[in-house]
């Protein structure tokens, strides 16, 4: 056989392999699509309380290409079961259900469920209280005017749909406002920003001495001798840099349908299996690649690290986290086999949520208690290299010259400020240079950057409360 013959029998082949793994991945598309919304609809109805029309109509509007298929998706809720069902042209059915207080809804792919019980959190909390019972309106004609600003709609095509603001001045609420339907207590999804509390849980098991931060991760099936991925360390999959190909996770449309890590996400009952089980792509450490995989294997870690079952994991963040922190409207949800989908299901208040920022605010410290290890807060901050929309281990990051951190500080965000971020919307910024931590949940789209109107909440926060040595919460 000659050269030219042999190569073009590997090109064909290699086309041959790459259609049928599109042609693959095309065939989830259905289940994944309606997995998502099933679970969106299911969470934000039985746990945030909000109407699941409103649900679909603001989460689809921010997703890039999915108004394409809107009109065949199919949703039907069920309030007596509190499960909800969806199906795409009537194929790709998915099926969310209810588990329970605290711990949201998964998606039932059929097979054996995992029972889990929710423990109890009977811890006082350490960070001294951040606002009082009502709605702390703002405390200055600009703070109120930055508010009017970011709930505004300057443009309707791309709706940023805000439910909620925080603004933490010194450790106080000196300003919040919410949407129609959304209140004090309301717990809302986080989305990404879930990583970060994850993070956290994964920074007490390091103070803690459970978990190592740059020894190889404990997970069984990489265990074999000749094993590339048993270099994998926790601090791998904190910076996205394990190397596991899983696709990426940077981007919320109808197109990333199609990426591995989505059919770990709603198509599978078993998450952490199902990325524990993939190969690698890169070499741990060599590069740079965004996605859920990284942060349902660590979620993993730390559920088997404090004790190995779904029930440890919630006793661990609710005593350690949780209630040291006065964080009172949190749910947390388990997949099918009881694995935390760490990656995005986390929900809280969005008081609760600054309550969070306000810990890393305080290096990690509340009530005069250590929570962090020493120098996790600054840790987290610390750019990732070839990270190039600027993150850190488990946080994004201005810090550093990344392409993320310049477009952000050229928009008005310190050079300083490292926060949680989700899809569509979802912030908890931490300020240091100006004791500022600021929370924005809503349904923006992801693209332009600035859809959701948060720079410009910073800038205007930042320029309304710069020179005030204190600003009182108040009711």
């Amino acid at each position: 056989m000659t050269r030219k013959k042999l190569f073009l029998i590997l090109v064909a082949s290699t086309a041959l392999s790459a259609l049928a793994l599109s042609a693959a991945r095309a065939r989830d598309m259905p289940k994944v699509a309606t997995g998502f919304v099933a679970n969106v609809i299911c969470t934000e109805t039985f746990v945030s309380g909000l109407d699941p029309e409103r649900v679909f109509a603001e989460t689809t509007s921010a997703m890039p290409g999915v108004g394409l298929i809107t009109w065949a998706l199919d949703y039907r809720v069920d309030r007596a079961r509190r499960d909800v069902t969806v199906t795409l042209f009537g194929i790709g059915k998915s099926h969310a259900v209810y588990r329970g207080e605290g711990l949201g809804c998964y998606l039932d792919h059929g097979g054996t469920v995992a029972d889990i019980s929710l423990p109890a959190m009977d811890v006082k909390p350490l960070l001294p209280e951040i606002a009082g019972a009502s709605v702390v309106v703002p405390q200055s004609p600009p703070l109120a005017a930055a508010l009017d600003r970011a709930f505004a709609e300057p443009d309707k095509s791309t709706p940023r749909n805000t439910r909620a603001i925080v603004v933490l001045k010194d450790g106080r609420v000196i300003a919040e406002r919410y949407a129609d339907g959304v209140g004090i207590d309301t717990p809302l999804l986080g989305f990404s920003a879930t990583k970060s509390v994850m993070s956290a849980l994964a920074g007490i098991m390091v103070r803690k001495g459970a978990l190592k931060l740059h020894e190889p991760a404990p997970i069984a099936a990489w265990q074999g001798a000749d094993d590339p991925r048993r270099a994998v360390t926790l601090d791998h999959l904190l910076r996205h840099t394990a190397g596991l190909a899983l696709g990426s996770s940077l981007s919320a449309s109808l197109a990333s349908a199609l990426e591995p890590v989505n059919r770990m996400k709603f198509m599978e009952n078993d998450m952490a299996a199902y990325a524990e089980g993939m190969r690698l792509e890169t070499a741990p450490g060599a590069a740079w690649n965004y996605h859920d995989g990284n942060t349902v294997i660590l979620a993993h870690l730390i559920r088997q690290a404090a004790g190995g079952s779904a029930e440890d994991m919630m006793r661990l963040a609710r005593q350690e986290l949780f209630g040291p922190l006065g964080m009172r409207h949190v749910a947390l949800e388990f997949d099918a086999a009881g694995n935390a989908e760490g990656s995005s299901q986390l929900l809280a208040s969005a008081r609760d949520w600054a309550r969070f920022g306000q810990l890393y605010l305080n290096d990690g410290v509340a009530g005069g208690k250590r929570i962090l290890p020493e120098g996790w807060v600054k840790y987290s901050a610390q750019p990732t290299p070839g990270a190039w929309v600027g993150q850190g281990a488990g946080f994004w990051t201005n810090l550093g010259d990344s392409f993320g951190a310049s477009y952000r500080v050229e928009r008005g965000m310190p050079r300083d400020a490292f926060f949680a971020k989700g899809t569509i919307g979802q912030w908890v910024v931490i300020v240091p240079s100006e004791k500022l931590v600021i929370v924005r949940l809503g349904r923006s789209p992801n693209w332009p950057p600035e859809a959701d109107g948060v720079f410009q909440l910073v800038s205007d926060v930042i320029a309304a409360t710069s020179g005030h040595a204190k600003l009182a919460g108040g009711n």
